[in-house]
């Protein structure tokens, strides 16, 4: 078996993907969600906002769950927190998504094992705004 670098991988994922929904994607400008919403679409990204408490984010359409979004999503980018994850995951498996994301500080190792074993790429831990500006 080869083991990739992460970075490589991740870089890789950052330039395939064209729809990212971000789940928990504030409209406060001075939250980490909503200046990572905002860097994503500067980097030409379709943004799908994800916050039940809302119906709009950023000037998008916002969608109470990833099920009742009408696109294929590339990556789910969670700003949740740690516990609130899993079902998250199974959503995103649910809608055959290709990748998770969990933020800075969002870890949750039992959510991660499952998405892998039902095919995602998942990465845990990292900050999608960081990693593109430093990978691509």
């Amino acid at each position: 078996m080869i083991q990739l670098n992460p970075h490589m991988e991740i870089g890789n994922l950052l330039r395939q993907a064209r729809t990212i929904a971000i789940v928990g994607l504030s409209p406060k400008e001075n939250r980490p969600s909503n200046m990572v919403g905002r860097y994503l679409l500067g980097a030409g990204y379709s943004l799908f906002p994800v916050n039940p408490g809302h119906t709009e984010i950023l000037g998008l359409k916002c969608y109470p769950d990833l099920v009742s979004i009408p696109e294929h999503i590339d990556i789910v980018d969670i700003f949740r927190r740690s516990e609130d994850v899993y079902p998250i995951v199974e959503e995103a498996i649910k809608i055959g998504a290709g990748a998770i994301w969990m933020q800075l500080g969002i870890v949750n190792r039992e959510a991660a094992a499952y998405a892998r074993q039902h095919g995602l790429l998942t990465v845990m831990d990292r900050c999608v705004k960081v990693d593109h500006s430093t990978l691509l």
